[in-house]
């Protein structure tokens, strides 16, 4: 299956209008990939079909099909590991100190995907510190996608999925078993709120945030997007917060606001006093 220059460029633009995604030139072997199942899904004979359809209707529930295929939700267990080690040795207990009169703590995942990275929160959170079962935590999972949401919000993973990055132990304290699925326990799946949200969009009134987890989505935007949502960042993280980005990520010359701080061999941001 292959995509025309013709066709491609349809899908960068409807990529571009729909969520500021950038999809660059060369790139075509990832629509390829990616839409290869929804052609069939569809009754398509061919992409070309598929993207024919597109280019001859208004926005509709098929293009929505296609954007949600066409987001990486590529994620895992605990992914890099670092972060969460910082946020277990450090974060968390700096924040408990600082949070002790509150004794409210939030954090959003701010691109959840199918729900790993909030759930791996969680599941630290209750591992590492039991005095938290005494406050109000709340763990806000977000991502553009409703379909990889509805997902997330199930809570259920394959064998695959579960393979990458969970620990055994955490596994068995955690899952259950379901036919071919694992399924994340109840007490752990109802504290995460998930919500569907285009970050290059208006945002949604959020809480202020204690840690903001926005790793490994601002490469797919442009420098313009990536000092828009910087700057909406810094509107809800609040000045004592954490923020942590993908390794392949920074703020450097998109907003000077943020203070890098490097903790062993991972680093996360702060609000610049």
């Amino acid at each position: 299956m292959t995509i025309s220059p013709v066709d491609f460029d349809y899908l960068r633009r409807l990529m571009r209008e729909q969520t500021a995604i950038v999809l660059d030139a060369g790139k075509e072997y990832l629509a390829e990939s990616r839409l290869a199942n929804l052609v069939s899904q569809e009754g398509f004979a061919s992409l070309s079909e598929l993207l024919h359809q597109l280019r001859a209707s208004p926005f509709n529930g098929l293009h929505r099909k296609v954007v949600n295929a066409m987001t990486n939700n590529e994620t895992w267990f605990f992914r890099d590991v670092l972060p969460f080690q910082a946020l277990r040795a450090k974060i968390v207990p700096e924040l408990i100190a600082a949070r002790s009169a509150e004794r409210t703590l939030r954090i959003w995942s701010a691109a959840s995907s199918a729900g790993q990275e909030p759930y791996s929160i969680a599941m630290s959170l209750q591992e590492n510190f039991p005095e938290l079962r005494q406050w109000k935590v709340q763990i806000l999972g977000t991502d553009i996608s409703s379909s990889i949401l509805e997902k997330a919000q199930r809570g259920r993973y394959s064998q695959l999925e579960i393979n990458r990055g969970l620990p055994a132990a955490l596994l068995s304290r955690y899952f259950t078993r379901q036919g071919i699925e694992w399924e994340i326990t109840r007490d752990i799946r109802d504290r995460i709120e998930f919500r569907a949200m285009n970050l290059s969009e208006p945002w949604p009134k959020l809480p202020s945030m204690d840690i903001i987890f926005l790793r490994n989505v601002m490469i797919y935007f442009d420098v313009e997007m990536k000092k828009n949502i910087l700057a909406r960042v810094r509107q809800v993280l609040r000045p004592d917060g954490y923020m942590f980005m993908g390794g392949a990520e920074t703020t450097l010359n998109l907003d000077d606001r943020f203070e890098r701080v490097q903790y062993e061999n991972t680093a996360y941001y702060r609000p610049r006093a």
